[in-house]
């Protein structure tokens, strides 16, 4: 849903950029680059293609000790790879060791083979895709079960395999979650023409007006027309993208300009994927989940509310459960506010699936 709000907002910088500007985007990623370098004894530190469901799939490994807890995140977007964030969320990786997976349409997997070799692409084959990610890493990192991460629209899958895999999972962290309700909630729909409403903003009310309200009914343009309406409309949101979003982008040492503009067409080939979801309701598919289940949310989110979040939450039944705001943050929480996201994991979550006293939570360098 956000490819087009991504590559409408780094359209401009990544068109032309001025020498200056290239410059300083060398200089940060030089600075960056030295920030992700592991070098502690028991470190990993490995990435590369691995065949997943038929295709190349491109996974990384980071942490700075092997016997700490593992994470697997399950991305959002479609196909908004969290490579780009490594550098917000290093301090992460002192306390768990990250998988991060490019899923097929999406980062250097779309760019591996392009719009014609992702092979099939809807919810079905990414959850195959992830299960099958997920046995890779239990047998590649030698551990029985991993913390399942999930964030935006990789939450749809996330509750999917934390439903019906809890044998694989210690713990289920979902966070910008998604809440698929069988398309009866409007209510970020109804959020969004106050706001356009208020504001003045008659020709973006009309766009909005004239969608409807049925997302069932909306193509994949109208979809992320109406992802954009709601970043933009938000000025905390708006604020995120550029500041945090677009700058992850722009500054990311591990992308070449060229790796940047694959990472934007990846975005907008996927967006296909999103009507996918609209069918989908989470409480016919079950509220009850075999394992500790954790949200963490942006308490000012406007694409993912945390009221509908909430909701879900309350009628789920796990042998652990807990939610969290994280104040100052609407969507991409986690990523705006990586430090509020970590103390949530080593207070909430790292005690739990190691049996270890529970961190100093103002400690977590």
């Amino acid at each position: 849903m956000l490819g087009t709000v991504i590559a409408a907002s780094s359209a401009a910088v990544l068109a032309g950029p001025a020498a200056g500007l290239l410059g300083y985007r060398q200089l940060k990623r030089i600075s960056r680059g030295r920030q992700l370098r592991i070098t502690a004894a028991n470190g990993i530190e490995e990435s590369g293609f691995v065949r997943i469901g038929g295709i190349d799939q491109w996974i990384s490994v980071r942490g700075d000790d092997r016997d700490n807890p593992v994470i697997l995140e399950i991305h959002g977007g479609p196909s908004a790879a969290n490579h780009v964030f490594a550098p917000r969320t290093r301090t992460w990786e002192r306390h768990f060791t990250i998988v991060r997976w490019d899923m097929r349409g999406a980062g250097r997997t779309f760019a591996a083979h392009g719009p014609d070799g992702q092979g099939e692409m809807s919810l079905e084959q990414v959850y195959d895709d992830a299960l099958e990610v997920t046995q890779h890493v239990r047998a590649r990192l030698g551990v029985d079960t991993v913390v399942l991460v999930a964030n935006s629209f990789g939450t749809v899958t996330g509750l999917r395999l934390a439903r019906n895999h809890p044998e694989f999972f210690s713990a289920y962290v979902g966070t910008d979650q998604n809440i698929c309700g069988g398309g009866r909630d409007d209510s970020v729909y109804r959020a969004l023409l106050e706001r356009l409403r208020t504001s003045g903003k008659r020709k973006d009310l009309a766009a909005a007006t004239g969608m409807g309200p049925d997302r069932a009914a909306w193509s994949p343009e109208q979809w992320s027309t109406f992802a954009k309406l709601v970043i933009t409309s938000d000025p905390l949101s708006y604020d995120t993208m550029k500041t945090v979003v677009i700058r992850s982008l722009w500054f990311s040492p591990l992308h070449t300009l060229r790796g940047l503009r694959s990472y934007l067409q990846g975005m907008t080939f996927s967006e296909r994927i999103a009507p996918g979801a609209v069918t989908i309701d989470e409480w016919d598919e079950g509220t009850e989940f075999r394992l500790p289940f954790f949200v963490f949310q942006g308490a000012c989110d406007v694409l993912t509310p945390p009221e509908a979040a909430r909701r879900f939450y309350d009628d789920v039944r796990a042998p652990v459960k807990d939610f969290a705001l994280i104040e100052d943050a609407s969507h991409f929480a986690s990523f705006r506010r990586p430090e509020v996201f970590l103390d949530l994991m080593l207070t909430k979550v790292r005690p739990l699936v190691t049996g270890e006293p529970m961190k100093d939570r103002f400690n977590v360098a």
